[in-house]
């Protein structure tokens, strides 16, 4: 199954650009994985960046397609039950691809969380946006490793 992820803004720091690549590059090897960036808003009213951002990612996504959403308010999983979720998606509903989102710094529209298939949380923590494109990469990375049944995880 490919895997193609969507993040409202540019990674700016050097360190976290080179371990989204390194983990792009290691996924890339097992099928598809796309990254497509959509414009942060700019101002500081919250509301408004959400709505926009939202219907920037809105706007991307394919009808019909599977989407997840990354929100610190979804459901936790280890990593063992993301490989799990991850191949249910691919062989029990048949996806070719799946759609991933990371929400700007403010969050995300109630649009786009009624639009998720399933909306994921990695902590109750808050990460740094471009920490959290970061981590997900590469649990995406183990999350296939862990499905291959090949050494990674541990």
């Amino acid at each position: 199954m490919n895997l193609r992820l969507i993040a409202v803004g540019k990674i700016r720091e050097p360190y976290v650009a080179a371990a989204v690549a390194d983990f792009r590059a290691r996924l890339e090897r097992y099928g598809g994985f796309e990254e497509r960036e959509v414009a942060a808003s700019s101002g500081r009213d919250p509301a408004r960046a959400m709505r926009e951002e939202s219907a920037r990612i809105l706007a991307a996504l394919v009808p019909g397609e599977p989407f997840w959403l990354l929100d610190r308010a979804g459901t936790s999983l280890t990593s063992i039950e993301l490989s799990d979720r991850l191949q249910r998606v691919a062989h029990d509903d048949g996806a070719t691809r799946l759609t991933l989102a990371i929400g700007g710094a403010f969050g995300v529209d109630s649009a786009l969380v009624a639009r998720a298939d399933f909306v994921w949380s990695l902590s109750s923590l808050t990460f740094l946006h471009e920490w959290a494109r970061a981590i997900v990469v590469e649990q995406l990375y183990r999350a296939t490793k862990i499905a291959r049944n090949e050494p990674y995880h541990h």
